[in-house]
Protein backbone atom coordinates (compact mmCIF):
# COMPACT_ATOMS: atom_id res chain seq x y z
CA UNK A 1 0.00 0.00 0.00
CA UNK A 2 1.57 3.27 -1.03
CA UNK A 3 0.94 6.48 0.92
CA UNK A 4 -1.56 8.84 -0.71
CA UNK A 5 -0.67 12.34 -1.74
CA UNK A 6 -2.27 13.82 1.37
CA UNK A 7 0.30 12.14 3.60
CA UNK A 8 3.23 14.35 4.46
CA UNK A 9 6.28 12.73 5.99
CA UNK A 10 8.48 15.36 7.56
CA UNK A 11 11.94 14.35 8.67
CA UNK A 12 15.26 15.90 9.37
CA UNK A 13 18.80 15.38 8.05
CA UNK A 14 20.54 11.99 7.88
CA UNK A 15 21.67 11.26 10.37
CA UNK A 16 36.56 2.15 35.28
CA UNK A 17 38.17 2.31 37.49
CA UNK A 18 38.11 -0.96 39.45
CA UNK A 19 37.96 -1.14 43.24
CA UNK A 20 40.95 -2.85 44.77
CA UNK A 21 38.55 -4.45 47.20
CA UNK A 22 37.07 -6.72 44.50
CA UNK A 23 38.98 -9.74 43.38
CA UNK A 24 36.55 -10.65 40.63
CA UNK A 25 37.89 -10.58 37.08
CA UNK A 26 37.53 -7.29 35.28
CA UNK A 27 34.74 -6.91 32.70
CA UNK A 28 35.13 -5.24 29.33
CA UNK A 29 35.12 -1.44 29.16
CA UNK A 30 32.28 0.31 30.93
CA UNK A 31 29.35 1.16 28.72
CA UNK A 32 29.03 4.78 27.75
CA UNK A 33 25.56 5.19 29.18
CA UNK A 34 24.88 4.43 32.86
CA UNK A 35 21.21 4.06 32.00
CA UNK A 36 22.22 0.96 30.05
CA UNK A 37 22.42 -0.71 33.45
CA UNK A 38 18.66 -0.66 33.72
CA UNK A 39 15.76 -2.49 32.13
CA UNK A 40 14.50 -0.78 28.98
CA UNK A 41 10.79 -0.09 28.76
CA UNK A 42 9.76 0.65 25.30
CA UNK A 43 7.47 3.47 24.54
CA UNK A 44 5.14 6.23 25.56
CA UNK A 45 1.88 7.04 23.76
CA UNK A 46 -0.31 10.15 23.76
CA UNK A 47 -3.51 11.14 21.98
CA UNK A 48 -5.77 14.19 22.03
CA UNK A 49 -9.03 15.14 20.34
CA UNK A 50 -9.58 18.84 20.90
CA UNK A 51 -11.14 20.85 18.04
CA UNK A 52 -10.09 24.48 18.20
CA UNK A 53 -6.93 23.80 20.23
CA UNK A 54 -3.31 23.52 19.09
CA UNK A 55 -3.31 19.72 19.18
CA UNK A 56 0.23 19.38 17.80
CA UNK A 57 1.62 21.56 20.60
CA UNK A 58 -0.40 19.63 23.18
CA UNK A 59 0.97 16.36 21.79
CA UNK A 60 4.50 17.74 21.92
CA UNK A 61 4.05 18.60 25.60
CA UNK A 62 2.53 15.20 26.32
CA UNK A 63 5.39 13.37 24.61
CA UNK A 64 7.91 15.50 26.47
CA UNK A 65 6.35 14.31 29.74
CA UNK A 66 6.72 10.72 28.50
CA UNK A 67 10.29 11.05 27.20
CA UNK A 68 11.57 8.68 29.91
CA UNK A 69 9.66 5.81 28.26
CA UNK A 70 11.59 5.98 24.99
CA UNK A 71 14.48 8.02 23.60
CA UNK A 72 15.25 6.53 20.19
CA UNK A 73 12.60 8.22 18.07
CA UNK A 74 9.53 10.41 18.33
CA UNK A 75 6.62 11.21 16.09
CA UNK A 76 3.02 12.33 15.79
CA UNK A 77 0.09 12.08 13.41
CA UNK A 78 -2.23 15.10 13.12
CA UNK A 79 -5.62 15.29 11.40
CA UNK A 80 -7.50 18.41 10.28
CA UNK A 81 -10.54 16.15 9.62
CA UNK A 82 -9.61 15.88 5.93
CA UNK A 83 -5.92 14.97 5.80
CA UNK A 84 -3.70 12.94 8.10
CA UNK A 85 -0.12 14.20 8.40
CA UNK A 86 2.61 12.09 9.96
CA UNK A 87 5.86 13.55 11.30
CA UNK A 88 8.55 11.36 12.84
CA UNK A 89 12.30 11.17 13.18
CA UNK A 90 15.07 9.53 15.15
CA UNK A 91 16.05 11.28 18.38
CA UNK A 92 14.47 12.94 21.39
CA UNK A 93 11.17 14.82 21.25
CA UNK A 94 12.99 18.15 21.43
CA UNK A 95 15.23 17.10 18.52
CA UNK A 96 12.38 15.99 16.28
CA UNK A 97 9.99 18.91 16.77
CA UNK A 98 10.51 22.66 16.86
CA UNK A 99 8.15 25.64 16.71
CA UNK A 100 8.37 25.82 12.93
CA UNK A 101 7.43 22.16 12.47
CA UNK A 102 4.62 22.32 15.03
CA UNK A 103 3.17 25.43 13.39
CA UNK A 104 2.64 23.46 10.17
CA UNK A 105 0.72 20.71 11.96
CA UNK A 106 -2.72 22.25 12.27
CA UNK A 107 -5.58 19.98 13.15
CA UNK A 108 -8.27 18.87 15.57
CA UNK A 109 -6.88 15.55 16.75
CA UNK A 110 -3.49 13.91 17.08
CA UNK A 111 -1.60 10.91 18.39
CA UNK A 112 2.05 10.83 19.44
CA UNK A 113 4.74 8.30 20.28
CA UNK A 114 8.21 8.08 21.81
CA UNK A 115 10.08 4.82 21.15
CA UNK A 116 12.64 2.48 22.57
CA UNK A 117 13.10 -0.43 20.19
CA UNK A 118 12.97 -4.09 21.04
CA UNK A 119 10.98 -5.63 18.22
CA UNK A 120 12.39 -4.15 15.07
CA UNK A 121 15.69 -2.34 14.74
CA UNK A 122 16.33 1.26 15.72
CA UNK A 123 15.84 2.77 12.29
CA UNK A 124 13.68 5.54 10.87
CA UNK A 125 11.24 3.19 9.17
CA UNK A 126 10.40 1.67 12.57
CA UNK A 127 9.71 5.04 14.17
CA UNK A 128 6.08 5.65 15.07
CA UNK A 129 3.27 6.39 14.50
CA UNK A 130 3.02 3.93 11.62
CA UNK A 131 0.66 4.80 8.78
CA UNK A 132 -1.67 2.91 6.49
CA UNK A 133 -4.05 3.91 3.71
CA UNK A 134 -6.80 1.67 2.41
CA UNK A 135 -9.41 3.11 0.10
CA UNK A 136 -10.61 6.40 1.53
CA UNK A 137 -9.50 5.47 5.06
CA UNK A 138 -6.14 6.65 6.37
CA UNK A 139 -5.04 5.80 9.88
CA UNK A 140 -2.00 5.95 12.16
CA UNK A 141 -1.00 3.77 15.10
CA UNK A 142 1.32 4.09 18.11
CA UNK A 143 2.14 1.13 20.38
CA UNK A 144 3.58 0.58 23.85
CA UNK A 145 4.19 -3.08 24.59
CA UNK A 146 5.23 -6.25 22.86
CA UNK A 147 3.37 -9.00 21.07
CA UNK A 148 4.37 -12.54 21.90
CA UNK A 149 2.77 -14.10 18.81
CA UNK A 150 4.35 -11.78 16.23
CA UNK A 151 5.96 -14.53 14.14
CA UNK A 152 2.87 -16.73 14.31
CA UNK A 153 0.62 -13.91 13.08
CA UNK A 154 2.99 -13.05 10.23
CA UNK A 155 3.18 -16.70 9.19
CA UNK A 156 -0.58 -17.17 9.59
CA UNK A 157 -1.31 -14.28 7.25
CA UNK A 158 1.38 -15.42 4.78
CA UNK A 159 3.16 -12.06 4.84
CA UNK A 160 6.17 -11.95 2.59
CA UNK A 161 9.55 -11.23 4.24
CA UNK A 162 10.12 -7.49 4.45
CA UNK A 163 6.41 -6.61 4.42
CA UNK A 164 6.61 -5.45 8.03
CA UNK A 165 9.59 -4.83 10.31
CA UNK A 166 8.08 -4.50 13.81
CA UNK A 167 5.10 -5.86 15.66
CA UNK A 168 3.53 -2.38 15.50
CA UNK A 169 3.91 -2.47 11.74
CA UNK A 170 2.36 -5.94 11.77
CA UNK A 171 -0.65 -4.68 13.72
CA UNK A 172 -1.13 -1.83 11.24
CA UNK A 173 -1.02 -4.29 8.34
CA UNK A 174 -3.54 -6.60 10.01
CA UNK A 175 -5.84 -3.64 10.64
CA UNK A 176 -5.57 -2.48 7.03
CA UNK A 177 -6.50 -5.96 5.79
CA UNK A 178 -9.41 -6.10 8.23
CA UNK A 179 -10.67 -2.68 7.10
CA UNK A 180 -11.02 -4.12 3.60
CA UNK A 181 -12.85 -7.14 5.02
CA UNK A 182 -15.25 -4.94 6.99
CA UNK A 183 -15.83 -2.71 3.96
CA UNK A 184 -16.76 -5.78 1.91
CA UNK A 185 -19.22 -6.73 4.66
CA UNK A 186 -20.99 -3.41 4.19
CA UNK A 187 -19.69 -1.54 7.25
CA UNK A 188 -19.94 2.24 6.82
CA UNK A 189 -16.87 4.44 6.53
CA UNK A 190 -17.41 6.04 9.95
CA UNK A 191 -17.23 2.65 11.69
CA UNK A 192 -14.58 0.90 9.62
CA UNK A 193 -11.58 1.50 11.89
CA UNK A 194 -13.49 0.71 15.09
CA UNK A 195 -14.84 -2.55 13.67
CA UNK A 196 -11.40 -3.49 12.38
CA UNK A 197 -9.83 -2.82 15.78
CA UNK A 198 -12.46 -4.90 17.58
CA UNK A 199 -11.92 -7.77 15.12
CA UNK A 200 -8.10 -7.73 15.16
CA UNK A 201 -7.33 -7.11 18.84
CA UNK A 202 -8.50 -10.53 20.11
CA UNK A 203 -5.98 -12.12 17.70
CA UNK A 204 -3.08 -10.41 19.47
CA UNK A 205 -1.23 -11.89 22.43
CA UNK A 206 1.13 -10.13 24.81
CA UNK A 207 1.33 -6.50 25.87
CA UNK A 208 -0.22 -3.70 23.84
CA UNK A 209 -1.38 -0.28 24.94
CA UNK A 210 -2.28 1.50 21.71
CA UNK A 211 -3.44 4.85 20.41
CA UNK A 212 -4.87 5.10 16.90
CA UNK A 213 -6.51 7.78 14.82
CA UNK A 214 -8.10 8.26 11.44
CA UNK A 215 -9.13 11.66 10.15
CA UNK A 216 -12.12 11.92 12.54
CA UNK A 217 -11.60 9.89 15.71
CA UNK A 218 -9.08 8.78 18.29
CA UNK A 219 -9.02 5.22 19.64
CA UNK A 220 -7.26 3.79 22.70
CA UNK A 221 -6.72 0.07 23.37
CA UNK A 222 -5.35 -1.81 26.36
CA UNK A 223 -4.57 -5.53 26.27
CA UNK A 224 -6.64 -7.89 28.46
CA UNK A 225 -3.83 -8.14 31.02
CA UNK A 226 -3.24 -4.41 31.21
CA UNK A 227 0.53 -4.96 31.25
CA UNK A 228 1.24 -1.32 30.34
CA UNK A 229 -0.71 1.68 31.65
CA UNK A 230 -3.10 3.87 29.65
CA UNK A 231 -5.19 6.68 31.16
CA UNK A 232 -8.04 8.93 30.05
CA UNK A 233 -8.22 12.63 30.86
CA UNK A 234 -10.59 15.50 30.11
CA UNK A 235 -9.61 18.91 28.82
CA UNK A 236 -12.85 20.81 29.26
CA UNK A 237 -15.07 19.22 26.64
CA UNK A 238 -12.08 17.60 24.96
CA UNK A 239 -10.28 14.33 25.65
CA UNK A 240 -6.76 13.02 26.14
CA UNK A 241 -5.19 9.54 26.30
CA UNK A 242 -1.70 8.98 27.70
CA UNK A 243 0.63 6.31 29.06
CA UNK A 244 0.98 8.13 32.40
CA UNK A 245 -0.85 10.78 34.39
CA UNK A 246 1.95 13.43 34.26
CA UNK A 247 1.25 13.76 30.53
CA UNK A 248 -2.28 14.80 31.47
CA UNK A 249 -0.97 17.26 34.04
CA UNK A 250 1.40 18.99 31.63
CA UNK A 251 -1.40 19.79 29.13
CA UNK A 252 -3.83 20.89 31.85
CA UNK A 253 -6.10 17.83 31.56
CA UNK A 254 -7.97 16.28 34.48
CA UNK A 255 -7.55 12.59 35.19
CA UNK A 256 -10.80 10.71 34.57
CA UNK A 257 -9.89 7.04 34.83
CA UNK A 258 -7.58 4.30 33.65
CA UNK A 259 -8.51 2.43 30.51
CA UNK A 260 -9.58 -1.03 31.65
CA UNK A 261 -7.70 -4.17 30.62
CA UNK A 262 -9.35 -5.41 27.44
CA UNK A 263 -11.08 -2.08 26.71
CA UNK A 264 -11.28 -0.27 23.37
CA UNK A 265 -12.26 3.38 23.89
CA UNK A 266 -13.36 5.42 20.87
CA UNK A 267 -13.36 9.23 21.09
CA UNK A 268 -15.42 11.05 18.45
CA UNK A 269 -17.80 14.02 18.32
CA UNK A 270 -19.99 12.35 20.95
CA UNK A 271 -17.08 11.89 23.37
CA UNK A 272 -15.61 8.61 24.63
CA UNK A 273 -17.51 5.34 24.31
CA UNK A 274 -16.19 1.85 24.96
CA UNK A 275 -16.11 -1.60 23.38
CA UNK A 276 -14.98 -4.84 25.00
CA UNK A 277 -14.02 -7.30 22.24
CA UNK A 278 -12.10 -9.79 24.38
CA UNK A 279 -13.66 -12.91 25.88
CA UNK A 280 -14.12 -12.71 29.63
CA UNK A 281 -11.71 -15.57 30.26
CA UNK A 282 -8.85 -13.50 28.76
CA UNK A 283 -9.33 -10.58 31.14
CA UNK A 284 -6.61 -10.99 33.78
CA UNK A 285 -5.30 -7.65 35.14
CA UNK A 286 -1.55 -8.00 35.71
CA UNK A 287 0.09 -4.59 35.49
CA UNK A 288 3.88 -4.76 35.22
CA UNK A 289 5.29 -4.49 38.74
CA UNK A 290 8.37 -2.69 37.41
CA UNK A 291 6.19 0.30 36.52
CA UNK A 292 6.26 0.96 40.28
CA UNK A 293 9.90 0.00 40.73
CA UNK A 294 11.45 1.99 37.90
CA UNK A 295 9.59 2.68 34.65
CA UNK A 296 6.88 5.16 35.62
CA UNK A 297 7.65 8.72 36.62
CA UNK A 298 7.52 9.21 40.40
CA UNK A 299 4.67 11.73 40.00
CA UNK A 300 2.54 9.10 38.24
CA UNK A 301 -0.53 7.50 39.79
CA UNK A 302 -1.21 3.86 38.88
CA UNK A 303 -4.26 2.05 40.14
CA UNK A 304 -4.94 4.98 42.43
CA UNK A 305 -1.53 4.61 44.08
CA UNK A 306 1.27 7.17 44.06
CA UNK A 307 4.40 5.74 42.48
CA UNK A 308 6.60 8.01 44.60
CA UNK A 309 4.94 6.92 47.84
CA UNK A 310 5.32 3.27 46.85
CA UNK A 311 9.04 3.75 46.22
CA UNK A 312 9.51 5.47 49.56
CA UNK A 313 7.79 2.51 51.26
CA UNK A 314 10.09 0.11 49.38
CA UNK A 315 13.05 1.81 51.02
CA UNK A 316 11.40 1.77 54.43
CA UNK A 317 10.81 -1.98 54.25
CA UNK A 318 14.25 -2.60 52.74
CA UNK A 319 15.85 -1.03 55.83
CA UNK A 320 14.47 -3.87 57.97
CA UNK A 321 16.24 -6.56 55.90
CA UNK A 322 19.76 -7.14 57.25
CA UNK A 323 20.22 -3.75 58.98
CA UNK A 324 23.71 -2.29 58.90
CA UNK A 325 25.54 0.46 60.81
CA UNK A 326 26.34 3.35 58.49
CA UNK A 327 26.91 7.10 58.41
CA UNK A 328 24.84 8.09 55.36
CA UNK A 329 22.14 6.78 53.05
CA UNK A 330 22.36 7.91 49.44
CA UNK A 331 20.35 7.09 46.35
CA UNK A 332 21.64 6.44 42.84
CA UNK A 333 20.26 9.34 40.77
CA UNK A 334 17.54 9.57 40.06
CA UNK A 335 15.31 6.55 40.36
CA UNK A 336 16.98 5.27 43.53
CA UNK A 337 16.41 8.47 45.51
CA UNK A 338 12.79 7.93 46.77
CA UNK A 339 13.67 4.50 48.16
CA UNK A 340 16.84 5.96 49.72
CA UNK A 341 14.73 8.61 51.45
CA UNK A 342 12.47 5.91 52.83
CA UNK A 343 15.42 3.82 53.95
CA UNK A 344 16.94 6.79 55.77
CA UNK A 345 13.65 7.71 57.42
CA UNK A 346 13.03 4.20 58.72
CA UNK A 347 16.60 3.40 59.74
CA UNK A 348 17.44 6.73 61.35
CA UNK A 349 20.63 6.98 59.27
CA UNK A 350 20.99 10.48 57.76
CA UNK A 351 20.13 10.91 54.10
CA UNK A 352 22.66 12.68 51.91
CA UNK A 353 23.71 13.23 48.33
CA UNK A 354 26.68 11.20 47.19
CA UNK A 355 26.49 11.43 43.40
CA UNK A 356 25.69 14.30 41.08
CA UNK A 357 24.05 13.47 37.74
CA UNK A 358 24.71 15.40 34.56
CA UNK A 359 21.23 15.64 33.05
CA UNK A 360 22.42 16.97 29.73
CA UNK A 361 24.00 13.82 28.35
CA UNK A 362 21.42 12.18 26.14
CA UNK A 363 21.03 8.50 25.44
CA UNK A 364 22.10 9.14 21.88
CA UNK A 365 25.69 9.82 23.01
CA UNK A 366 28.19 7.81 20.94
CA UNK A 367 31.65 7.30 22.37
CA UNK A 368 34.30 7.53 19.62
CA UNK A 369 36.96 5.48 21.36
CA UNK A 370 37.60 2.87 24.04
CA UNK A 371 39.16 5.53 26.23
CA UNK A 372 36.08 7.73 26.06
CA UNK A 373 33.74 4.76 26.57
CA UNK A 374 35.57 3.91 29.76
CA UNK A 375 34.75 7.39 31.02
CA UNK A 376 31.06 7.00 30.25
CA UNK A 377 29.90 6.63 33.84
CA UNK A 378 31.74 9.77 34.92
CA UNK A 379 30.08 11.69 32.14
CA UNK A 380 26.74 11.20 33.90
CA UNK A 381 27.72 10.58 37.52
CA UNK A 382 30.32 12.30 39.65
CA UNK A 383 30.94 11.86 43.39
CA UNK A 384 30.52 14.53 46.06
CA UNK A 385 33.81 13.82 47.80
CA UNK A 386 33.09 16.00 50.83
CA UNK A 387 30.00 13.88 51.60
CA UNK A 388 31.65 10.53 50.86
CA UNK A 389 35.17 10.62 52.28
CA UNK A 390 35.55 8.45 55.37
CA UNK A 391 31.84 7.57 55.42
CA UNK A 392 30.13 4.22 55.69
CA UNK A 393 27.57 4.42 52.89
CA UNK A 394 24.26 2.69 52.25
CA UNK A 395 23.73 3.05 48.50
CA UNK A 396 20.16 2.45 47.31
CA UNK A 397 19.25 1.69 43.71
CA UNK A 398 16.12 0.32 42.08
CA UNK A 399 17.75 -2.39 39.96
CA UNK A 400 20.90 -3.59 38.23
CA UNK A 401 20.69 -4.80 34.67
CA UNK A 402 24.28 -4.53 33.49
CA UNK A 403 26.70 -4.93 36.34
CA UNK A 404 29.54 -3.08 34.66
CA UNK A 405 28.02 0.29 35.45
CA UNK A 406 27.18 -0.53 39.05
CA UNK A 407 30.66 -1.92 39.51
CA UNK A 408 32.18 1.26 38.08
CA UNK A 409 29.99 3.40 40.34
CA UNK A 410 31.06 1.45 43.43
CA UNK A 411 34.70 1.86 42.45
CA UNK A 412 34.08 5.57 42.01
CA UNK A 413 32.72 5.83 45.57
CA UNK A 414 35.74 4.03 47.03
CA UNK A 415 38.08 6.20 44.98
CA UNK A 416 36.33 9.23 46.51
CA UNK A 417 37.23 7.95 49.98
CA UNK A 418 34.21 5.89 51.09
CA UNK A 419 35.07 3.68 54.07
CA UNK A 420 32.34 1.10 53.32
CA UNK A 421 29.71 0.63 50.62
CA UNK A 422 26.59 -1.37 51.42
CA UNK A 423 24.43 -1.87 48.33
CA UNK A 424 20.66 -2.05 48.74
CA UNK A 425 18.30 -2.75 45.84
CA UNK A 426 14.60 -1.87 46.08
CA UNK A 427 13.47 -4.87 44.02
CA UNK A 428 14.12 -8.60 44.05
CA UNK A 429 16.83 -10.07 41.83
CA UNK A 430 15.99 -9.87 38.14
CA UNK A 431 16.51 -13.34 36.71
CA UNK A 432 14.11 -13.92 33.83
CA UNK A 433 13.63 -12.23 30.44
CA UNK A 434 10.59 -10.04 29.98
CA UNK A 435 8.40 -10.55 26.91
CA UNK A 436 5.82 -7.87 27.70
CA UNK A 437 7.63 -4.63 27.00
CA UNK A 438 11.05 -4.68 28.66
CA UNK A 439 14.35 -5.22 26.87
CA UNK A 440 16.50 -7.25 29.24
CA UNK A 441 18.40 -9.77 27.13
CA UNK A 442 18.50 -13.54 27.22
CA UNK A 443 18.49 -15.33 30.54
CA UNK A 444 22.13 -16.26 30.43
CA UNK A 445 22.97 -12.55 30.29
CA UNK A 446 21.19 -11.78 33.57
CA UNK A 447 23.57 -11.46 36.49
CA UNK A 448 21.37 -12.96 39.18
CA UNK A 449 20.49 -15.93 36.99
CA UNK A 450 24.18 -16.83 36.83
CA UNK A 451 25.63 -15.81 40.19
CA UNK A 452 24.76 -16.27 43.82
CA UNK A 453 24.37 -13.23 46.03
CA UNK A 454 27.81 -13.66 47.50
CA UNK A 455 29.30 -13.86 43.99
CA UNK A 456 27.48 -10.71 42.93
CA UNK A 457 28.66 -9.04 46.11
CA UNK A 458 32.24 -9.93 45.25
CA UNK A 459 31.82 -8.87 41.64
CA UNK A 460 30.54 -5.42 42.62
CA UNK A 461 33.18 -5.02 45.32
CA UNK A 462 30.68 -4.01 48.01
CA UNK A 463 30.74 -4.76 51.73
CA UNK A 464 27.21 -6.16 51.60
CA UNK A 465 24.36 -6.57 49.14
CA UNK A 466 20.66 -6.94 49.93
CA UNK A 467 17.66 -7.06 47.59
CA UNK A 468 14.09 -6.30 48.58
CA UNK A 469 12.11 -9.50 49.01
CA UNK A 470 9.14 -9.97 46.69
CA UNK A 471 6.57 -10.11 49.49
CA UNK A 472 7.93 -6.86 50.87
CA UNK A 473 7.84 -5.24 47.44
CA UNK A 474 4.20 -6.22 46.97
CA UNK A 475 3.36 -4.94 50.44
CA UNK A 476 5.05 -1.61 49.65
CA UNK A 477 3.04 -1.21 46.46
CA UNK A 478 -0.20 -2.44 48.02
CA UNK A 479 -3.43 -3.48 46.33
CA UNK A 480 -4.77 -1.45 43.46
CA UNK A 481 -7.47 1.07 44.36
CA UNK A 482 -10.89 -0.52 44.28
CA UNK A 483 -9.60 -4.05 44.87
CA UNK A 484 -9.40 -5.98 48.09
CA UNK A 485 -7.35 -8.92 46.92
CA UNK A 486 -3.76 -9.96 47.24
CA UNK A 487 -1.40 -7.60 45.31
CA UNK A 488 0.41 -10.72 44.12
CA UNK A 489 -2.64 -11.46 41.96
CA UNK A 490 -2.71 -7.96 40.45
CA UNK A 491 0.80 -7.61 39.02
CA UNK A 492 3.07 -9.31 36.54
CA UNK A 493 6.36 -10.24 38.23
CA UNK A 494 7.57 -12.72 35.60
CA UNK A 495 11.03 -11.12 35.43
CA UNK A 496 11.42 -11.90 39.14
CA UNK A 497 9.67 -15.27 39.38
CA UNK A 498 9.77 -16.90 35.93
CA UNK A 499 5.98 -17.29 35.93
CA UNK A 500 4.48 -15.67 32.82
CA UNK A 501 0.78 -14.63 32.76
CA UNK A 502 0.61 -15.10 28.96
CA UNK A 503 2.19 -18.16 27.37
CA UNK A 504 5.53 -17.41 25.73
CA UNK A 505 7.00 -19.16 22.69
CA UNK A 506 10.27 -20.78 23.69
CA UNK A 507 12.10 -19.15 20.80
CA UNK A 508 11.63 -15.48 19.95
CA UNK A 509 13.86 -12.71 18.68
CA UNK A 510 14.08 -8.96 18.26
CA UNK A 511 14.48 -9.16 14.51
CA UNK A 512 11.82 -11.82 14.02
CA UNK A 513 10.24 -9.76 11.22
CA UNK A 514 13.52 -8.72 9.64
CA UNK A 515 14.70 -12.17 8.60
CA UNK A 516 15.51 -12.95 4.99
CA UNK A 517 13.33 -16.01 5.15
CA UNK A 518 9.59 -16.06 5.74
CA UNK A 519 8.58 -15.42 9.38
CA UNK A 520 8.36 -18.50 11.55
CA UNK A 521 7.49 -18.95 15.17
CA UNK A 522 10.89 -20.37 16.08
CA UNK A 523 13.82 -17.98 16.62
CA UNK A 524 16.98 -18.01 18.76
CA UNK A 525 16.14 -18.74 22.39
CA UNK A 526 15.90 -15.98 24.95
CA UNK A 527 16.07 -18.41 27.78
CA UNK A 528 19.74 -18.96 27.07
CA UNK A 529 21.65 -22.19 26.95
CA UNK A 530 20.47 -23.23 30.38
CA UNK A 531 16.73 -23.09 30.72
CA UNK A 532 16.49 -24.63 34.16
CA UNK A 533 13.31 -23.56 35.81
CA UNK A 534 11.59 -22.91 32.48
CA UNK A 535 9.55 -25.11 30.24
CA UNK A 536 8.07 -25.11 26.82
CA UNK A 537 5.34 -22.71 27.78
CA UNK A 538 7.79 -20.19 29.07
CA UNK A 539 6.88 -20.67 32.69
CA UNK A 540 9.02 -21.72 35.55
CA UNK A 541 9.99 -21.30 39.12
CA UNK A 542 12.66 -18.91 40.28
CA UNK A 543 13.64 -21.36 42.98
CA UNK A 544 15.25 -23.62 40.42
CA UNK A 545 18.03 -21.12 39.82
CA UNK A 546 21.38 -20.35 41.34
CA UNK A 547 21.29 -17.33 43.53
CA UNK A 548 17.74 -17.72 44.78
CA UNK A 549 16.91 -15.73 47.83
CA UNK A 550 16.69 -19.00 49.69
CA UNK A 551 20.40 -19.56 49.01
CA UNK A 552 21.32 -16.46 50.93
CA UNK A 553 18.62 -15.33 53.36
CA UNK A 554 18.26 -11.60 53.59
CA UNK A 555 20.23 -10.90 50.47
CA UNK A 556 18.89 -10.18 47.07
CA UNK A 557 20.33 -12.97 45.07
CA UNK A 558 17.66 -12.91 42.39
CA UNK A 559 18.26 -9.32 41.52
CA UNK A 560 17.47 -7.92 38.10
CA UNK A 561 20.41 -9.13 36.43
CA UNK A 562 23.06 -7.06 35.10
CA UNK A 563 24.11 -8.35 31.81
CA UNK A 564 27.04 -9.54 33.70
CA UNK A 565 30.41 -9.33 32.12
CA UNK A 566 31.67 -11.37 35.04
CA UNK A 567 32.03 -15.10 35.22
CA UNK A 568 29.05 -17.20 35.99
CA UNK A 569 29.62 -19.88 38.58
CA UNK A 570 32.12 -22.34 37.24
CA UNK A 571 32.85 -20.72 33.95
CA UNK A 572 33.14 -17.81 31.61
CA UNK A 573 31.06 -14.67 31.80
CA UNK A 574 27.60 -14.59 30.29
CA UNK A 575 27.57 -13.30 26.76
CA UNK A 576 26.67 -9.71 26.06
CA UNK A 577 23.17 -9.38 24.61
CA UNK A 578 23.05 -9.55 20.84
CA UNK A 579 20.33 -8.72 18.40
CA UNK A 580 19.56 -12.35 17.74
CA UNK A 581 19.10 -13.08 21.40
CA UNK A 582 17.21 -10.03 22.57
CA UNK A 583 13.66 -10.49 23.72
CA UNK A 584 10.83 -9.73 21.41
CA UNK A 585 10.50 -6.72 23.58
CA UNK A 586 8.25 -3.83 23.08
CA UNK A 587 6.90 -3.84 19.69
CA UNK A 588 6.50 -0.18 19.64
Amino acid sequence: MSPPEDLAIIHGPEHPTSSARSQAPEPPAVVADPDDDRPKEACGVFAVRAPGRAVAHLTYLGLYALQHRGQESAGMAVSDREHLTVTKEMGLVSHVFDDRTLATLEGELAIGHTRYSTTGSSEWWNAQPVYRSTGDLNFALGHNGNLTNTAALAAETAMLPGTVASDTDLMAELLALEVETQRNLGVGDDDLLTEAVCAVMPRLEGAFSLVLCDTDQVIGVRDPNGFRPLVLGSLGNDWVLASETPALDVVGATFVREIEPGEVVVIDDAGPHSHFPFDDDRINPTLCLFEFVYFARPDTFLGGRSVHSARVRMGEVLSTQRPVEADMVMGVPESGIPAAEGYARASGIPFGQGLVKNRYIGRTFIAPSQEVRALGVRMKLNPLRENIEGQRLVVVDDSIVRGTTTKAMVAMLFDAGAAEVHMRVSSPPYRWPCFYGMDTGARDTLLAANMTVSEIEEYLGVDSLVYLELDNLLAAVGPTKGTDGDPADEFCAACLTGTYPVEIPVNVGKHVLEQTAAPVASQPSLYGDDVSGGNGSGTGSASDDPGSASDDPGSASDHPGSASDDPAPGGSPPDEPTASRSPVGVGS
